[in-house]
């Protein structure tokens, strides 16, 4: 299964960026002090934009036995998958032991392929069983 970047979540960023300049600049702070916030909310808005837009695709294999879950070829530890109405993010240990994270999005899992998805990835682990009633 392959990711990418998501064209909603790019449009997002950039929307978001440009709607934190213009409040800055709709505020009762100071005209100097607005500008030059509103162009630090603008420039940080395009520097996220550009950031996830240069991440690269990576592939995902789910093997669907007790083998780890490949990413880029590279076996991923810890993944866990989680789900937010049409979105799963995932999230792993890799090869250096570091934690990543990608998020699909609708436009770039339809839901053919979330189904997919769903029926491939390891199962989650089920929750400690609590005490039922309060102390």
């Amino acid at each position: 299964m392959e990711w990418r970047p998501s064209r909603w979540l790019l449009t997002a960023i950039l929307a978001l960026g440009v709607l934190a300049a213009c409040s800055l600049l709709a505020s009762e702070m100071p005209r100097a002090a607005a500008w030059a916030a509103a162009l630090a909310a603008l420039g940080y808005g395009v520097w996220l934009f550009r950031r996830e837009a240069r991440r690269p695709a990576r592939s995902f294999v789910f093997r669907g036995d007790a083998a780890p879950v490949r990413v880029d070829g590279e076996p991923a530890t810890d993944f866990e998958l989680q789900w937010r109405g049409p979105l799963a993010f995932a999230s792993w240990r890799g090869p250096r032991g570091r934690r990543c994270r990608c998020a699909w999005w609708p436009d770039t899992l339809p839901p053919a392929r979330r189904r997919e998805l769903r029926l491939a990835a390891p199962a989650g682990r089920a929750a400690r069983r609590g005490a039922s009633m309060a102390p």
